[in-house]
């Protein structure tokens, strides 16, 4: 009986792992995380996201620390995705069209590092895509100016409060981000 039970135990562990879905994660800042995350919502192969704040010094900071400027996160949004279904290039792809990169720590009317554009990579293999995306856009003269976007390896990421997360699917109102 109990090698039995073993048996089934294994057999359906073994499939639950077949039909799980391989999923990586992908941290992006490019502003208002509100518009951020409302556009990568709607790509075919993001599973979930969620707001939050990344890149600072003080642990588990609020909304209201982060708009003083002081902690040193911005605002992110951390992706959940499955690669068979969107590739990492073109999510970083997408993140580039969807916000000015050559702003430094600003976007449109709003201001402070907190606003900044960066990458924050998972692998060595992100650093490498996000990396050769941001230069593949230099070269290609679209703008004026230099591209300012920051490319850091993931750090810890701090989930933004309730009222934050899906703000214009609650809320209503139009995406600031489009592409």
């Amino acid at each position: 009986m109990k090698l039995l039970l073993f048996s089934l135990l294994i057999a359906g562990a073994a499939l639950a792992e077949e039909g799980a879905v391989k999923t990586e994660k992908a941290t992006f800042a490019a502003g208002c995380f509100w518009g951020v995350e409302s556009a990568f919502r709607q790509v075919n192969g993001v599973i979930d996201t969620q707001v939050g704040y990344t890149g600072g010094k003080t642990g588990k900071p609020t909304y209201k620390e982060v708009c003083t400027d002081t902690t040193g996160h911005a605002e992110a949004i951390e992706i959940t995705f499955d690669p068979d279904k969107v590739s990492y290039r073109t999510l970083v792809g997408l993140f580039f069209k969807m916000h000015d990169p050559t702003q430094v720590n600003r976007q449109g009317p709003d201001v402070g590092t907190q606003y900044r554009s960066a990458v924050f990579y998972h692998s060595p293999e992100q650093k490498v895509a996000a990396e050769a995306t941001k230069a593949a856009l230099e070269k290609s003269g679209k703008y004026k100016k230099p591209v300012a976007t920051q490319i850091l390896p993931a750090g810890p990421f701090y989930r933004a409060e309730e009222y934050h997360q899906r703000y214009f699917e609650k809320n209503g109102g139009p995406a600031c981000h489009i592409f």
